[in-house]
């Protein structure tokens, strides 16, 4: 097994379901939300009752264009709706509404991190099915209906990935587009993103493909690496063997590190396509596409780039701070308050990220608005504070919110300037400290670190240290 990727190239196409983040459905108004009780959010369109109607959310439209265009995608400005037809236990209509040979959007790419892009085939909108739960009732399959009409959209990849490694980034760099996009939450966990991963094994130098298998419904992107690792190393196998490799459908047991067939793969014709009888065509005018494109965000590497140049940030730092749309929002603000990147960069990524993953709350409600915080950086950067007490103020600022400014003249943190002041201290700490004193006086420079610590204990950290450099440097003729 170990040589298999010495001899056979891996050929992978992924077939990405994301739920667009709508609160209803996409043909009929019961709620998306998740976790509610089974079958509670159903209706006689989403359950398919005779003579129930489906009608076109606008919302998944808007969600779907946007998707599309923020991975580069060519929008179709007419599009059909199709029955594919097939039976499942969880699918009520008997076929699901998608679309065939008129989709919504063609081309398109995701970016991998080495700068190589992988083209898409094409993205379609679609219903979701129901779900089959096989682990309430011993021995009993039970349907949930509330995810049935759910509004996707299905992104087609091109065969272009080469690696499970290729796979895993294609998925990564395509979730941080969609969440950027605000398009879907991207939750594996609540079956928001789903990954249906092709593979086939071809030898080095062969033109043409080999028959690919269908690893279904991964819930995870280590899984969807492993899975195919798993059914690759089975591919070459079984081409050794001088066998054939079957058109299937698979599924992943993680629990059993294993591949196994579930069904035969269908063919488009199984499904017979023919146009939705009950929804007119999607006619999208130009300057609705337009204006979706216009309110599009910036995207990370744009954001990385600007973040490099702009603010002078290191590689690491920059994809810490575009992690989120909203970490890369929140920082910016900061920015534009303070006026000042590096420092920005410094406290969002030390003291409030640090802040929130203690709490485990996300950056919308942090209870420092960033022109608070960027106020406190202004202050630390005009010497009106050190930026120990800013550390203190930022902390009260936190626990009781509050102004920078306000806070700081209440805990008696702002620093002291004034010479006669500062004189003052600096005379008593050379009486406290006369050995010192004098050897600092005879040009025992290395000294002057300690009497200014001496003076910032004195003062409470409120003495001015640049300043208190300066006038013990005269003091010793410097």
């Amino acid at each position: 097994m170990s040589d298999f990727h010495e001899r056979y190239e891996m050929v992978i196409g992924l077939e990405v379901h994301v739920q667009l983040k709508t609160n209803t459905k996409a043909f009929c108004r019961c709620s998306t939300n998740f976790g509610d009780s089974p079958n509670s959010n159903t209706c006689p369109v989403c359950l398919a009752l005779p003579g129930a109607l489906p009608v076109l959310n606008a919302r998944a439209v808007d969600l779907a264009v946007r998707a599309a265009l923020s991975l580069g995608c060519v929008v179709n400005h007419r599009s059909i709706f199709a029955r594919k037809n097939y039976f499942y236990p969880d699918l009520p209509k008997g076929y699901q509404i998608s679309q065939a040979d008129q989709p919504l959007a063609l081309q398109g790419s995701v970016a991998l991190p080495d700068g190589r892009r992988i083209a898409l085939t094409r993205i379609h909108m679609e219903e979701d099915a129901g779900k089959s739960v096989h682990d309430r009732y011993e021995g009993f399959t039970a349907i949930d209906l509330n995810r049935a009409g759910v509004p996707l959209i299905e992104i087609v990849s091109e065969p272009e990935l080469r690696s499970s490694a290729d796979a895993g980034a294609y998925l990564r760099a395509l979730k941080e587009i969609l969440l950027f996009a605000e398009v879907s939450d991207c939750s594996m966990e609540e079956g928001s993103l789903r990954v249906d991963a092709n593979v086939s094994a071809r030898p080095y130098g062969q033109a043409e493909f080999n028959t690919r298998t269908e690893v279904k419904n991964v819930n995870s992107f280590s899984n969807v690496e492993r899975a195919l690792e798993l059914e690759f190393a089975r591919h070459c196998a079984v081409h050794d063997e001088g066998g054939t490799v079957i058109q299937q459908t698979m599924l992943f047991d993680a629990a059993a590190d294993q591949v196994r067939a579930a069904r035969s793969k269908e063919g488009s014709h199984d499904y017979r396509y023919f146009p939705e009888p009950d929804l007119p065509p999607l006619v999208l005018s130009e300057s609705f596409v337009q204006g979706i494109k216009d309110a599009l965000p910036e995207f990370p590497s744009s954001r990385r780039a600007r973040y490099t140049s702009s603010f002078g940030l290191a590689a690491g730092d920059v994809e810490v701070l575009t992690a989120t749309r909203a970490v890369g929002d929140w920082f910016e603000a900061v920015v534009a308050r303070c006026g000042d990147g590096k420092l920005a960069a410094n406290w969002v990524m030390g003291d409030v990220l640090a802040t929130l993953n203690e709490s485990g709350g996300h950056i919308a409600e942090f209870p420092v608005a960033p022109s608070q915080l960027g106020d406190l950086i202004a202050m630390i950067k005009a010497d009106a504070i050190s930026t120990t007490a800013g550390r203190k103020v930022f902390v009260a600022m936190v626990k009781d919110g509050g102004e920078p400014k306000a806070i700081a003249e209440t805990l008696g943190l702002l620093q002291v300037g004034d010479d006669s002041a500062l004189e003052s201290w600096i005379d008593e700490v050379m009486a406290e400290l006369p050995g010192e004193a004098a050897r600092f006086a005879a040009g025992e420079r290395k000294l002057q670190g300690v009497l200014i610590g001496a003076v910032m204990k004195k003062s409470g950290g409120r003495a001015d240290p640049k300043k208190l450099a300066q006038m013990l440097g005269k003091r010793a003729g410097g």
